[in-house]
């Protein structure tokens, strides 16, 4: 099956209120996709993200999960086998006082055999950098350690999608380019499905789809550069576009010859490098 995650005309509201928090939401997300979504606050995307692994379910419409539909509770624990989710604020998955023991806290409770279980767990820590925490209280490491423990903890469950809900939000930079590089790694080295949840349109742009909301529904779907080029509709919706795609924008207004979407740090350097050298030669 092509598509990991479906979502067909799927609708979502809390308790007795009278709008919809989803409203007829239809996306796909592809197997080894790495897919952004953003919007401004309140427009959806954690109800939305806590759908693909059956922590929510719809009031009308269909998830599904590897072809399981997440309403049916026979296939719960398989939903959740396929697709783990990481939270916001780390410490509300941290449950153990020793690291390792938290990576190995939900293979325990599902009975997985003890030599598995020590296979995972270091396979886990090492890809997400804290097998050198192992013994350490994770209560006592930083804000990005401690995320990536809990990330951690979801990839030793071997889940083929991993959704990440503003999982650097509260991290400082040092934090949170470690946790991005963790991310980055999981998508190009083992292939696993990323969803990121994100405010920051550096991160953003670092996907290979970028999905946008806005008070419930999908208004853009697309690649970083067909996004972060319509930025009328991204400040109309209170979002930012990348500070390399605004800086571009402003020199583009000097009279310089940029391209109009330049998402990348990288590229942005060589643009610049490359006026540079036009400017020497000019001079001479």
């Amino acid at each position: 099956m092509k598509h990991i995650i479906e979502a067909s005309h799927v609708e979502f509201k809390y308790g007795d209120e009278q709008d919809n928090i989803l409203d007829g939401i239809d996306l796909h997300v592809e197997r080894g996709q790495f897919v952004a979504i953003i919007g401004a606050n309140g427009s959806g995307k954690t109800t939305l993200a806590k759908h693909f692994n059956a922590i929510l379910l719809p009031l009308q419409g269909t998830v599904l999960v590897d072809g399981m539909d997440t309403a049916d509770e026979k296939v719960l624990y398989d939903v959740r086998r396929t697709v783990g989710m990481v939270f916001q604020n780390p410490d509300n998955q941290i449950v153990a006082s020793v690291v390792e023991e938290d990576v190995a806290f939900a293979l325990e409770n599902l009975g997985v055999e003890r030599s598995e279980i020590r296979s995972r767990i270091e396979e886990a820590m090492e890809t997400t950098g804290i097998a050198k925490y192992r013994k350490s209280s994770p209560h006592k490491l930083s804000g990005g350690q401690k995320q990536r423990v809990a990330i951690a903890g979801v990839l030793a469950m071997s889940p083929e999608c991993i959704v990440l809900d503003e999982p650097t939000a509260m991290l400082d930079p040092v934090g949170r380019a470690r946790v991005i590089r963790t991310i980055l790694s999981l998508n190009r080295d083992r292939g696993i499905t990323i969803v990121l949840i994100t405010h920051f349109m550096e991160d953003a742009a670092l996907a290979d789809r970028i999905l946008v909301l806005s008070r419930g529904s999908l208004v853009k779907d697309g690649i970083p550069r067909e996004v972060f080029g319509d930025a009328p509709l991204l400040r109309s919706l209170d979002l930012d576009v990348p500070i390399v795609t605004e800086l571009c924008s402003r020199l583009r207004e000097e009279g310089y010859d940029l391209p109009e979407t330049v998402t990348g740090v990288d590229e942005c350097v060589d643009l610049i490098e490359s006026l540079f050298a036009q400017a020497g030669e000019v001079g001479r």
